[in-house]
């Protein structure tokens, strides 16, 4: 099965227990949608999204039925969680925590991206990658005009009292706040619910208030209005939709629920936990390809201790993770492309302690690419020179063989000499240091006292240069080591 097939089945699956809540629902709980917004940045780590969503949802659980608030995070660096629930201040808990387990069914539809929001007309619940609990205005934010029907003047009077009330009230109460204010010359109401997140101060839920409350009164003439704000929601109608008072006591309809939810929340748990392990699993057989991949290519005349090296690269401090040079390099992006050559493609990447990398993207699809990639972390990590780039690491054992080196922002010597306008940054003096740098970097390759070392390479663009220019020799593809009495005369053609 296809990562995309088992996405799909996950999120089919919370959408028909969203639509199981949704029929058994009582109005007091008010679980009924309003809005969802997702963001468009897709999680690169799914494995750890899904579990780190499902560790922050059930810790909520536990905080939304004993306050009808909750806050909590999973996992660490890039792979965090951050989680916010809150039931509007009319819930009772028993609502509260069935707007709550409808919330959380809906709240996945947004997977594979890495946060999203959901608005129901009884609670709020929003995930994301980073601590967002001091923020009350974002992009967001909007408000959701009910055209049921437009009505006159004494009813819009109303409504901007009732809200004027229920803010007063709400910043005097913990940030909840409602109000009933009859209309004029009829039998009707205005019912107002106002609600700030128990994360904020006074004046940060103020702001969102005064914020909310101008865009949502645009909504006028019309009977009914929401707003949906980063910090707050708020909501105007004449149907009188808030609860009338907190009950304690449970019908049997809302056990039939609260059963209902529970064994929901167990199925979604399960398939969170069955598409995890099924990743790892197809994680662990792409490994176990690419290191028998390695191994046979590897089996070269002179390399009998294949699998030894490959373990040795595998388990040592030069072994980089795929997944953290995918990322690094924004999944390989044209955009951080530096340059390609025979033996694979650079492209620029950052860590996430924040060093610049360059990173040769070589796939291994013959004998002669794995000795190349076999050749070249064998070489460079056994020399060090200042005119020698600097090998940072390697990956061998994800869908192709990656080398990481260190970043030179100049490039390569072919970008200047052989283009007339970059040319000219080039004169004399840097020419000769260049010059020097590059003999010096020979020297200490060929002068090596146990192994010499012939590049068989040499040219332009394999001569990188940094900051200062100072040149330091690249790519070791096709170098070679040399007992000191062996000699270095070889009649194959190599190089370009």
């Amino acid at each position: 099965m296809d990562n995309k097939i088992i996405q799909h089945i996950f999120v089919v699956l919370l959408m028909m227990e969203s639509l199981s809540l949704h029929k058994r629902v009582g109005g007091s709980s008010r679980a009924e949608i309003v809005n969802m917004t997702c963001t468009n940045v897709v999680e690169y780590n799914k494995t750890s999204l899904v579990s780190s969503f499902i560790a922050v949802m059930q810790k909520l659980s536990e905080q939304m039925r004993e306050s009808g608030f909750g806050i909590a995070v999973s996992g660490s660096g890039f792979d965090t969680t951050h989680g916010l629930a809150q039931c509007y201040g009319d819930l009772s808990l028993v609502d509260c925590t069935l707007c709550y387990a409808a919330g959380r069914s809906i709240l996945p539809q947004c997977f594979p991206f890495n946060g999203a929001r959901v608005f129901l007309d009884g609670c709020f619940m929003r995930s994301g990658n980073y601590s967002y609990y001091d923020e009350y205005l974002g992009p967001n934010d909007m408000v959701v005009c009910g055209n049921a029907s437009r009505k006159g003047l004494s009813f819009q009077t109303s409504v901007k009292e009732a809200v004027s009330h229920a803010v007063a009230t709400a910043l005097k109460n913990k940030g909840y706040g409602k109000a009933r204010v009859p209309v004029s010359g009829t039998n009707e109401t205005v019912n107002v619910l106002v609600d700030c997140w128990r994360t904020l101060n006074r004046s940060s839920c103020k702001a969102c208030f005064e914020n909310a409350s101008a865009e949502m009164l645009r909504c006028l003439p019309w009977s009914e209005g929401r707003a949906l704000y980063t910090g707050c929601f708020m909501r105007y109608s004449n149907i009188d939709f808030l609860n009338k008072e907190l009950a304690d006591g449970i019908s049997e309809g809302t056990v039939i629920t609260i059963v209902i939810s529970t064994v929901s929340s167990l199925v979604v748990l399960a398939v969170g936990v069955a598409i995890g392990v099924y990743i790892r699993k197809r994680r662990y057989i792409q490994k176990k390809r690419a290191s028998s991949l390695l191994l046979n290519y590897f089996r070269i005349p002179g390399s009998n201790d294949a699998e030894k090296w490959v373990k040795v690269l595998r388990d040592s401090n030069l072994n980089f993770k795929y997944s953290t040079l995918e990322k690094a390099t924004g999944s390989f992006d044209e955009a951080n492309k530096l340059g390609q050559g025979g033996f694979g493609t650079v492209y620029k990447g950052a860590l996430s302690d924040g060093r610049e990398i360059a990173v040769k993207r070589l796939f291994i699809n013959n004998r002669h690419r794995a000795a190349d990639f076999y050749n070249e972390v064998n070489i460079i990590s056994s020399v060090e020179h200042k005119n020698l780039v600097r090998l940072l690491g390697c990956s061998c054992c994800g869908p192709e063989s990656l080398l990481v080196y260190e970043f030179l922002p100049n490039k390569s010597l072919d970008h200047f000499i052989f283009d007339h306008s970059r040319g000219k940054e080039l004169n004399w003096e840097k020419r000769f240091k260049i010059i020097m740098g590059t003999v010096e970097g020979l020297v200490h390759l060929h002068g090596n006292p146990t192994n010499k070392i012939i590049h068989r390479d040499i040219k332009a663009s394999n001569i990188l240069l940094d900051l200062k220019f100072r040149a330091k020799i690249a790519d070791f593809g096709l170098a070679r080591t040399f007992k000191e009495d062996q000699s270095h005369i070889s009649t194959a053609i190599a190089g370009t």
